[in-house]
């Protein structure tokens, strides 16, 4: 059974799967895949701030192969950016492919290198909730202050 890599870029897609071989699928999500309905505030003040994502118009096909890619994968790990922004897509598409595939890791690609790609694969973690509110945290601002 391959391993699914998910990146942003499909450039990065491609070059990433050069150096991880035929053991591996790389897929782009093309940046984000959830945010803040475009109606509405989408944001519960009443509830601690809890924010309403859904899945971005336009990028249903993408989380739909994501999802069947997963579901026929031992294992994914998720390579989008090393800050909080892709810390918050890996979140996103981990909420998205989980019920289909739980071996879910992060991985953090500092250079697009074989060397860097390699020292990635073998440094797996979880992901990192802290930066995913963080960025949450910058989202739920932008809606509440331009919203306003």
């Amino acid at each position: 059974m391959k391993t699914l890599v998910i990146v942003e870029s499909p450039a990065k897609a491609k070059t990433i799967n050069k150096y991880l071989g035929p053991d591996y699928i790389v897929e782009a999500s093309i940046g984000h895949v959830k945010d803040l309905p475009r109606e509405g505030l989408s944001i519960d003040v009443e509830e601690d701030f809890r924010a309403t994502y859904e899945i971005i118009r336009g990028k249903e096909d993408v989380v739909k192969r994501l999802q069947q890619l997963a579901e026929r994968c031992s294992e994914v790990f998720l390579a989008t950016d090393p800050d909080r922004e892709g810390e918050a897509i890996a979140h996103h598409i981990a909420q998205e492919i989980s019920p289909r595939n739980s071996r879910i890791r992060r991985v953090l690609f500092n250079e697009i290198t074989k060397a860097g790609v390699t020292a990635a694969m073998n440094a797996p973690r979880d992901i990192d909730q802290d930066m995913v509110h963080a960025q949450e945290a910058r989202r739920v601002m932008d809606r509440l202050i331009g919203y306003k």
